[in-house]
């Protein structure tokens, strides 16, 4: 990085790119205290700051390689920089201090993408994004009636930047990416004309700054910064993960649905250690052990369907249900997080309470990992599960190492260690997770985005899971996928065989397909309830199966480059601006152009294609020049799907059209 001295401040600059610009009129840094107020319910945050201070930064003082940061020429040094290579290194702050401001330099046409798991939003230039790990909400959308009774009935609607999966990441258009080390609450302000603001609720331990010819070589470096994600194994590529939970019934009915021509990889059965009834709907048992009264002998099913080349799933979260047989067990050996008076801490999480197992505990995390997770399910003959939540760690409890607020926005990615630890000599076994946070990359298997409704909503429907795999896939997180038919059913929101259909369209394209069926499973449609349902979901996994050869190639270079399957388009035409908005459309790779229909009654597709290359519509067969604005015709069956005109992997594409 270099440093130039200017009249009044100085520059900062990397391979040509500016950084910052200080100076006494508009200060680098800022500091300040404040009283921040969190309050949790059910995973929901409500987050406000009473700020006692705000002080600009004016004065620096340039030692060696030193920044060092005064309000005034007599005033002690507030904070202390230090540059290493690409990095800013937080040396020194002033005691007291816990509100920290960061200005980089912005241009004006400048797209930004990253800051985790976005679903809103793929382009974030513009808006300010609160970053912490949390329930997304039901609706996101503030102007929605779903989001309103949302908030007044549960503190549960969201907003645009609520996430799972929030990270302290970026990259720009300038081929410039930006991660600051703090687990701290940040609020990310893209919205300045030529500064972005950072803001962080305690002293970051640095600034790092990645610069590359292209966008492909930045996301090779943050896969290198966060860790290689393991390569996705080749089974769960090859068919559909049939989510049931209807305890012994589930066995017939996935016969049902396998005799209709599905190509089934998994039956995923999230009740297999039963379930609860709750006014939110069916709730399950959070005590992960086999239910042998839900699942009448388990381990003999699993066996038979293993021996038809079909595996079995199950479920995980990191709490204990306090009336479990888990719960006691980890309590008496100290595996719990306390409350400040040394009880037991117990969350409520709707009609029921839980225990936090304490993995800073690492007795507590060993335990976890081997005597439940490998135990109770990989010995059970399970190939893997969902790994839930990971978002709930309330903020004042207490744990054996480490403090709750700090470990808040860490501790998905602590749990995601926790499955890594538990799944780590079987390299087949997948787990998936929807939380996440910086260092999630290098342990967990597979992404999912988390609980949508039931819908076509722009912020909380099937669009939504676009945005979410492309955000976070740019972060390096190779593999994303999504719940069949949303998941969220609240308010007498209701799926419909339509939205059913086209949320199965575009999982064709996603590297592993998989059904739930919601939270009232009951009062949804359900994949086996329609002939016309089932044909039409066997034929979308016959498609994805056809694609096994591109999604096992894509899974190669994820596992020895960090790219990601799912792409937007600005990653391979990095020089047509008019893509870097782009978040209805995504590249498969690099050749294969998906443009899933996202409107309830659409039958066709407007798009306007990439420019660079020729694009062959799958379906039809019409060959159109980049660039262009075209409108295809997009029946039920037919997505927008277009194929890069001359591609190694023209033939495949081509006969997607005969299946």
């Amino acid at each position: 990085m270099r440093l130039t001295r200017t009249d009044d401040g100085f520059t900062l600059e990397l391979e040509g790119r500016l950084i910052a610009r200080h100076s006494t009129a508009r200060p680098m840094v800022e500091v300040g205290r404040g009283a921040g107020r969190m309050e949790m319910y059910r995973g929901n945050f409500a987050i406000s700051d009473q700020l006692e201070q705000r002080t600009r930064l004016p004065v620096v003082e340039i030692d060696g390689r030193c920044l060092i940061f005064r309000a005034d020429p007599w005033a002690a040094p507030a904070i202390t920089l230090e540059i290493q290579d690409r990095t800013l290194v937080v040396i020194a702050t002033a005691p007291g201090l816990n509100r920290f401001w960061f200005h980089l330099h912005a241009e004006p046409d400048e797209a930004v993408w990253g800051c985790g798991e976005q679903m809103s939003y793929l382009d974030l230039r513009g808006r300010r994004f609160p970053l912490w790990t949390s329930e997304p909400g039901v609706g996101r959308d503030k102007g929605s009636e779903i989001t309103r009774r949302a908030d007044r009935e549960g503190h549960a609607g969201g907003d645009y930047y609520t996430t799972n999966y929030p990270q302290p990441t970026y990259l720009t258009s300038r081929r410039l990416g930006v991660h600051v080390e703090t687990t701290a609450y940040a609020v990310f302000d893209f919205s300045g004309t030529d500064a972005f603001e950072l803001e962080i609720w305690a002293a970051p331990l640095r600034l790092e700054f990645y610069v590359a010819p292209d966008f492909l070589g930045l996301v090779r470096q943050f896969s290198d910064r966060f860790g290689r994600a393991p390569r996705l194994a080749d089974w769960i590529m090859q068919g559909a993960v049939i989510g049931l939970k209807d305890g012994s019934l589930s066995y017939s009915r996935l016969e049902t649905i396998i005799a209709a021509g599905v190509k089934v990889a998994a039956l995923w059965c999230e009740d297999w250690a039963g379930v609860r009834q709750t006014s939110f709907g069916t709730r399950l048992f959070w005590d992960w052990t086999w239910n042998a009264s839900r699942h009448p002998d388990l381990p003999h099913r699993i066996a038979e369907l293993a021996a038809r080349g079909i595996r079995f799933m199950g479920y995980a979260n990191p709490y204990l249900c306090v009336d479990g047989t888990l719960f006691p067990q980890a309590d008496s050996l100290g595996y719990l997080a306390r409350t400040s008076t040394g009880e037991t801490y117990r969350v409520d999480f709707g009609e029921f309470e839980a225990g936090i197992v304490d993995f800073t505990n690492p007795q507590a995390r060993t335990w976890f990992a081997e005597s439940v997770l490998h135990r109770e399910m990989l010995e059970l003959g399970m190939a893997g599960w969902m790994a839930d939540f990971g978002e709930y760690l309330p903020i004042d409890a207490v744990l054996s190492k480490g403090d709750a607020l700090m470990l808040h926005n860490a501790w998905p990615a602590i749990w995601a260690g926790v499955n890594a630890q538990a799944v780590a000599d079987d390299p087949d076994a997948v787990f998936f997770m929807r939380a996440g946070y910086t260092g999630v990359q290098r342990h967990n298997r597979l992404l999912w985005a988390g609980d949508q409704c039931v819908d076509f909503s722009r912020h909380d429907g099937l669009g939504t899971t676009i945005c979410a795999a492309l955000s976070a896939g740019l972060l390096g997180n190779p593999y994303s996928h999504s719940d069949i038919g949303g998941y969220t059913s609240l308010f007498g929101l209701t799926r419909t065989a339509e939205l059913f259909m086209r949320w199965a369209e575009l999982a064709v394209f996603t590297p592993v397909m998989r059904t739930h069926e919601g939270n009232r499973p009951r009062d949804n449609l359900q994949l086996d309830q329609s002939e016309a349902l089932l044909a039409h979901f066997a034929r979308c996994t016959r498609l994805h199966a056809a694609l096994f050869p591109l999604f096992s190639r894509l899974a190669d270079e994820a596992a020895s480059e960090g790219l990601p399957m799912q792409r937007p388009l600005f990653l391979h035409f990095p020089e047509d601006r008019a893509t870097y908005g782009e978040q209805s459309v995504f590249l498969l790779g690099p050749d294969l152009l998906v443009a899933p229909v996202l409107e309830a009654g659409a039958s066709t597709r407007a798009l306007r294609l990439p420019l660079g290359a020729d694009w062959v519509h799958v379906w039809s067969g019409a060959r159109h020049a980049g660039g262009t604005a075209v409108e295809v015709a997009a029946p039920l069956g037919s997505p927008g799907l277009f194929y890069r005109a001359g591609c190694d992997d023209e033939a495949m594409f081509r006969a997607l059209a005969l299946v």
